[in-house]
C-alpha cells in the first residue's frame, strides 16, 4: 500500500509536467480569448482596442457561417461512415488467413502515415486531374465524360481523401478487437448452422461495439479540425469552407486576428459540445 511520503513524491514527479501541460493549453486559449475581445489588425493599425461582443456578432452573422459549420459536419459524418462501415469489413477480411497477410496489413495501414499535404496533392494531380488523372482515363476507357472532381464533386473528393488518410487507422482498432474475439463462440455457432449475416450481427458486431466507438470519439476530435485537404485542394470553393478554414481566412487572409479568434471560440464551443455527446455514448457503450 502506498505511504503518504510515496503519495507526496509521486505528485512532485508529476508537478512539472502537469505544469507543462496546462500552460500547453492554457497560454494559447487565453490569448484566444483575449484577442477575440479587441479590434487587433497587424498591418492596418495594430491593437485598435476593446470590441466587447463586436467580433462575435459579427463573426456569427456572417453569410459564410452556418454553411462553414454545415460543410464541417459533413464531411465528419461522411468520413465516419464510410471509414466505421469499411474498416469492419477490410478488418474481417484481414482476419483470415492468407498468402502474404503481414505485408498485406502494412500496406493497408500505410496511407494512415502520409502527411495530409502530400495525401491531397497526390490525389489532386495524380488521381482527380481531369486531364492526366488516373481517374480521367478511368471514365474514357468506359466511354464516359471525365469528371472535374473537384469542382463538380468537390465534397465527395474531400470526404473521399480524407477517408483514405484515416481508414488504416479504423481498420488497425477493429482489427485488434476481431482478434481478442473467443473463436469459440464463432465455431458454436456454425456448427449450430447459424448464417454468415446472423454471426455477423449477434457475435461479431456486439464484439466491436466497443472498438466502433472508440474510432468515432477519436477520429470526429481531429476531423472538427480538417485544414490541410481543403487548402492543398480546392481552397476553401465549391461549398467546402469548413469552420477551421473559415477562421484561417479571417486571421491570414483578411488580417482580423481578433475576428479570427472569435471564430476559434466558436470552434471550440462546437468541438466540446460534440464531444459531450459523443462522451455520453461511447461511456454507455464501455460500461455494457
Amino acid at each position: 500500500m502506498a505511504t503518504q511520503h510515496s503519495r507526496s513524491a509521486a505528485r512532485l514527479m508529476m508537478a512539472p509536467a502537469v505544469i507543462l501541460l496546462l500552460g500547453w493549453m492554457l497560454v494559447p486559449l487565453t490569448m484566444t480569448l483575449y484577442f477575440s475581445f479587441r479590434k487587433y489588425l497587424p498591418l492596418r493599425g495594430g491593437d485598435l482596442g476593446w470590441t466587447g461582443f463586436d467580433n462575435f456578432t459579427r463573426f456569427v452573422s456572417s453569410s459564410a457561417f452556418w454553411p462553414s459549420v454545415q460543410a464541417t459536419l459533413l464531411i465528419v459524418g461522411g468520413v465516419l461512415v464510410i471509414t466505421t462501415i469499411l474498416g469492419v469489413l477490410i478488418a474481417m477480411l484481414l482476419d483470415q488467413p492468407m498468402w502474404g497477410q503481414g505485408p498485406v496489413r502494412i500496406l493497408v495501414i500505410a496511407p494512415f502515415f502520409v502527411m495530409p499535404t502530400v495525401s491531397a496533392l497526390v490525389w489532386k494531380n495524380m488521381f482527380m486531374d481531369p486531364v492526366n488523372g488516373v481517374l480521367a482515363h478511368l471514365w474514357k476507357f468506359f466511354g464516359a465524360e471525365p469528371i472535374s472532381w473537384l469542382s463538380e464533386a468537390s465534397m465527395q473528393s474531400i470526404i473521399l481523401i480524407v477517408s483514405w488518410q484515416w481508414l488504416p487507422f479504423a481498420t488497425l482498432i477493429l482489427l485488434t478487437a476481431i482478434q481478442s474475439l473467443d473463436s469459440e463462440q464463432l465455431e458454436a455457432s456454425e456448427m449450430d448452422g447459424a448464417p454468415i449475416l446472423k454471426r455477423f450481427w449477434y457475435i461479431i458486431l456486439p464484439h466491436l461495439s466497443r472498438a466502433i466507438s472508440v474510432v468515432i470519439l477519436i477520429q470526429t476530435i481531429f476531423l472538427l479540425g480538417i485544414f490541410a485537404e481543403i487548402f492543398v485542394t480546392t481552397g476553401g470553393s465549391f461549398g467546402t469552407k469548413t469552420l477551421t478554414y473559415l477562421i484561417y481566412q479571417r486571421v491570414l487572409e483578411s488580417q482580423n486576428v481578433g475576428l479570427g479568434s472569435a471564430g476559434g471560440v466558436y470552434a471550440i464551443i462546437l468541438a466540446n459540445i460534440i464531444a459531450v455527446f459523443l462522451m455520453r455514448i461511447v461511456g454507455k457503450n464501455l460500461d455494457n
